[in-house]
């Protein structure tokens, strides 16, 4: 799929791995929307690509709804939906003096997979109502997993949960969508160089980076968006979930 002149929607667009996918998509030519809880710096990241952002939370059905409908008025039904917003919230199953964690469980579930979810379906019944490219394609969706999925770590079982079933739902969900022509793909990342580990010691980040085999640094934001706009261009990838983690594996800890 030529991503020139069609429309794409990001969620999380405003920071991190979404920022750098709605620059990418930008500068292939296409009309972006941001769907990201950060308004302002949403409203940022469109201003410098000529896009358009709409405050939202994904989790909630209401306002991606809304926030679809929005960017459909404003650029046009989406052919493009890349889901990048999440949590990554760590706690243990049972903490210090039995604490226990079902409230980040049910944060990170209801952000990570209801959200994916939510933006999928609205974005899957917009691209059905479109008509077909010269290559039979409706659209694509590109969800986010993480290699947690596959390798989670200590405190981790809340995050992993949830990007585990994000994975899980690829293959059927390509199933269901092949025949309007909808291929439905997921980005497993590894170790990458998001605000949130800009905030870390340096340190820690050096004790992080020694996990990672080649290239030997934390993922540039920039390689995700890359990997996105070769799976929109490239037809034939449908359905599965693509580990992009310069070979790390995950230690326990």
């Amino acid at each position: 799929m030529d991503i020139s002149g069609l429309v794409a929607i990001v969620t999380g667009g405003a920071s991190g791995l979404g920022a750098a996918t709605a620059r990418k998509l930008a500068e292939q030519g296409a009309k972006v929307g941001i769907l990201d809880f950060d308004a302002e710096r949403g409203a940022q990241v469109a201003a410098e690509i000529g896009g358009h952002a709409v405050k939202t939370d994904v989790s909630s059905e209401e306002s991606v709804a809304a926030a679809i409908a929005e960017i459909k008025e404003k650029l046009g039904a989406p052919r493009v939906a890349v889901n990048c917003a999440g949590v990554g919230l760590a706690a243990r199953i049972v903490g210090r003096e039995g604490k226990l964690s079902t409230d980040v469980f049910d944060k990170t579930i209801k952000v990570n997979l209801y959200g994916t979810y939510n933006v999928m379906s609205y974005a899957a019944r917009e691209m059905m109502e479109l008509d077909p490219l010269d290559t039979g394609e409706r659209g694509v969706i590109i969800n986010t997993a993480s290699v947690a999925f596959q390798d989670g770590q200590v405190g981790q079982a809340a995050y992993s949960a949830s990007k585990g079933a994000i994975a899980a739902m690829s293959l059927p969900a390509a199933r269901e969508l092949a025949k309007p022509g909808i291929r439905v793909m997921a980005i497993a990342p590894g170790l990458f160089n998001t605000p949130m580990m800009e905030g870390l010691p340096e340190e820690t980040v050096a004790g992080i980076v020694a996990n990672v085999p080649f290239p030997h640094r934390l993922g540039m934001p920039e390689e995700y968006g890359l990997l996105v706009s070769q799976i929109v261009a490239n037809p034939y990838l449908n359905g599965e979930t693509i580990r992009l983690d310069a070979a790390v594996r995950l230690p326990q800890r």
